[in-house]
């Protein structure tokens, strides 16, 4: 029997039968992670398993026989993107030297949510160094901790980032689920160019917790799975209030489950298409077009032309944020954890810059260097970046949209196909349309949606604040009426 290409629900079904068990799927996954992950294609997405995983999972199968299962993650393995703490034997480094053997005091707060509903921590998955947020042209899923993290469509194309290793692992079939964390597109961009469903969710569902930070303003976990189900299955799970994250506190828990079968079809649904997000590569539009009749033979209006707010216009004010947020939030993290082996951000530049034949052989840490000069977090010129950000992304851009166009949600291709791994001139400067939900801090899916040249595009489906429910109900709908779906067979290149 497959194991490794099923989804949550097709596992907890078998489970449930009897026709397989917790400690069987971890030893499945861990004996897949050696022959293709670190051998074979060499794909390079799982930084490290836990040693614990297949005790964890007999446990859990012996609760099952004595007074069942929790829920639907019961016995379920999932990756933890090397950013999330889990207060184990595992290590979370955000894929920095820098940080190498750091072990967390206690579970980041969704790790928690997800092991008390009977979920197995399988290990720590690869990264983007520090979320993508050290170096202009960095290469996307490098790490100097990892290594490149390779995609399995193509192995010479790039597998997006930051959540790198969570997506390939999916695709892969490394583990059942992973969870990422995304700013701006680090997990709808590497679900689009791996083939795998990545779910933004709205700022303040998912408790940051535990988490090494890029900005509050803007960062989340989420889900990145095989299906919209098991998408919304985790949703579910780890979605929570947390006294430790006041944006939590008065975020509306999504029911993610539930919406999902509300929803036959799309009938009376309107759908808008921004303006900048198509022309931007021909093959991702012509997937998109396709994606769009489907929508369109569900019943939904597609509208186009919506404006947004201009890319360049928040590219100025969005990076003023970041860096400021950046350096609060990782001293804040840091000074947190006190056996971690640096202590702020300058320790780490340092660390950097003594260790550069390791650390920087590629590309350098101009980010870093300019997050030290950032302002303070009541300083005039972050608060009035922030306010720029919030009125062009929300009050100007997609609230504005949504209520001057009648719409439900806006729609888009992800990202164009994957380009070739870069490591000394880094990524490609192609846009994607993550920013104006990223910024915004609205919820935002991709749901793989086609190939181009053998290379997975997602469909991007994102609404307004706390709508986590509606985009998924629709990218379910989506995904029910696309059809089946293609698995990566990691050729050397396109074929």
């Amino acid at each position: 029997m497959d194991l490794h290409d099923r989804s949550i629900v097709e596992l907890q079904t078998l489970m449930t039968d009897g026709a397989t068990s917790a400690e069987a799927l971890v030893r499945t996954y861990l004996e897949r992670i050696d022959a293709i992950d670190r051998a074979g294609p060499t794909l390079r997405s799982v930084l490290e398993t836990n040693p614990d995983a297949v005790a964890i999972a007999a446990d859990l199968d012996a609760e099952r026989r004595r007074s069942g299962t929790r829920g639907p993650l019961h016995g379920i393995p999932i990756l933890l993107k090397d950013n999330v703490d889990t207060g184990d034997a595992l290590t979370t480094t955000a894929g920095s030297l820098a940080l190498e053997g750091h072990r967390a005091e206690r579970d980041a707060f969704l790790v928690a949510r997800l092991r008390e509903a009977g979920a197995i921590v399988l290990g720590k998955a690869n990264l983007s160094e520090w979320a993508n947020f050290r170096s202009t042209r960095s290469s996307s899923g490098w790490s100097s901790r990892g290594g490149q993290v390779r995609n399995p469509y193509a192995l010479d194309r790039t597998p997006g980032g930051s959540s790198a290793g969570s997506a390939v692992a999916v695709a892969a079939g490394l583990c059942a689920a992973a969870i990422g964390t995304e700013t701006d597109g680090s997990i709808t961009a590497p679900a689009s160019l791996n083939g795998v469903v990545g779910f933004k969710p709205t700022v303040g569902l998912v408790s940051r917790d535990g988490i090494v930070p890029i900005a509050a303003s803007q960062d989340t976990a989420g889900p990145l799975t095989r299906t919209v189900a098991d998408a919304a299955l985790v949703l579910d799970a780890i979605a929570g209030a947390d006294p430790n994250d006041p944006a939590t506190a008065s975020a509306r828990m999504p029911a993610a489950v539930a919406a999902l079968g509300a929803r036959a079809d799309l009938r009376g649904v309107r759908l808008g298409v921004p303006r900048g997000c198509v022309g931007i590569h021909e093959a991702a539009d012509a997937v998109a077009a396709r994606a769009f009749d489907v929508l369109r033979g569900l019943g939904a209006e597609i509208v186009d032309g919506i404006e947004l707010a201009d890319r360049g216009a928040l590219g100025e004010p969005e990076l003023t944020v970041l860096l400021a947020e950046f350096k609060a939030g990782l001293n804040a993290y840091l000074q947190g954890h006190p056996t971690a082996p640096v202590r702020d951000l300058d320790e780490v530049v340092a660390f950097n810059r003594r260790h550069a034949d390791r650390v920087m052989p590629y590309f350098g840490q101009e980010l870093h260097e300019r997050a030290q000069a950032a302002p303070a977090l009541d300083d005039p010129t972050y608060l009035e970046a922030l306010a720029t950000c919030r009125r062009l992304a929300r009050d100007e851009g997609i609230d504005r949209a949504l209520r001057a166009h009648d719409l439900d949600a806006l729609i888009a291709p992800s990202r164009v196909p994957a380009w070739t791994i870069d490591l000394i001139d880094g990524d490609r400067p192609f846009p994607g349309c993550s920013s104006p939900a990223a910024v915004a801090g609205y919820p935002h899916a991709s749901v793989p949606a086609g190939f181009a040249h053998g290379l997975p595009i997602g469909l991007s489906i994102f609404a307004g604040a706390l709508k986590d429910a509606d985009v998924l109900a629709i990218a379910a709908a989506f995904e029910r009426a696309r059809g089946p779906w293609r698995a990566p067979t990691f050729p050397d290149r396109v074929v």
